[in-house]
């Protein structure tokens, strides 16, 4: 079976995946491992266990920041799931409620000043990312995978970064092998890097793999972290040091560059390159251009 997407909005927004009999290449054999066909139901069952472990944390974390700012303590937000599909993420809320009011959608930065006290220390014990188990129970994410990008930044990463679309071959994580062995984005030079081990994790995943990283995950909530525990696991990775395309300017995921500065695929070399490979990609930079109108 193989797929086209295609923009719809029915609820919330969404890019529903319909069949296409005229295509025959398996867009997502071609570029994901075999395990993921068959690991859905395992990522929910234990992210319904994780889930019901760490409600007493969730809900004490809730109360904490309502006690202390203004606003909703969960924060929901649209990104962009397996092929090309969006959904809601939830967050526990660790920014100001007007942090993007005056910039728009923007990358959290170092010492970022619209995150709060109470944030700051969520975000360092990753206490912000537990509501997610509710995305992986609802089956939009899995407990390890690629983590998922907001539309507005994909569609400039995707033009700006050859590849990148083939992370979408897999469900999203909230913890995977990029985020165990590189920092948060800054740019787009630390997107590059981490998307060389996404599609690492991409071609080679397993459940062997799989418990590595989620017993690494879980050693970085008790502040061991580094390369010596993630060699002590077996998961310390080094991304290709491959230039990312300098003609392409992200900054607007900084916030500090005029719009309309990603270049757009040129389709003819798809055309020409007719790879299972280039027509997934092609086929979910199609939805995501086609869902544009429905973003707010």
């Amino acid at each position: 079976m193989s797929f086209v997407l295609r923009g719809d909005e029915v609820g919330r927004r969404t890019i529903h995946v319909e069949p296409r009999a005229n295509i025959t290449a398996d867009h997502q054999s071609a570029v994901a491992s075999a395990y993921f066909n068959g690991n859905g139901m395992l990522s929910r069952t234990v992210a319904l266990l994780l889930f019901l472990i760490s409600l007493p944390i969730i809900v004490a974390t809730i109360l904490a920041v309502r006690l202390t700012s203004a606003g909703p303590a969960i924060f929901k937000q649209t990104r962009v799931g397996r092929r090309g599909r969006l959904f809601l993420m939830y967050k526990i809320r660790t920014m100001r409620i007007d942090a993007e009011a005056a910039t728009g959608p923007v990358w959290t930065r170092s010492n970022d000043p619209r995150i709060t006290r109470l944030g700051r220390l969520i975000r360092t014990l990753h206490l912000d990312e537990f509501p997610q188990l509710i995305n992986v129970i609802k089956g939009e994410m899995a407990i390890i995978g690629p983590r998922p990008e907001r539309p507005e930044f994909t569609h400039m990463l995707q033009a700006a970064l050859p590849g990148y679309l083939d992370r979408l071959a897999v469900r999203p994580g909230i913890t995977g092998l990029a985020q165990i062995n590189l920092p948060p984005d800054t740019d787009l030079e630390s997107v590059r890097r981490k998307l060389s081990l996404d599609l690492m994790y991409v071609r080679e995943g397993s459940l062997w793999l799989d418990l590595r990283i989620l017993a690494c995950t879980f050693a970085r909530l008790f502040a061991l972290r580094g390369p010596r525990i993630n060699r002590l696991f077996g998961i310390a990775r080094q991304p290709d040091d491959a230039p990312a395309d300098a003609d392409l300017l992200c900054h607007d995921l900084l916030g500090s560059a005029p719009r309309g500065t990603a270049r757009i695929h040129d389709r003819r070399r798809v055309a020409r390159h007719g790879t299972p490979q280039r027509a997934f990609r092609t086929d979910v930079d199609s939805a995501l251009a086609d869902s544009t109108e429905a973003l707010p």
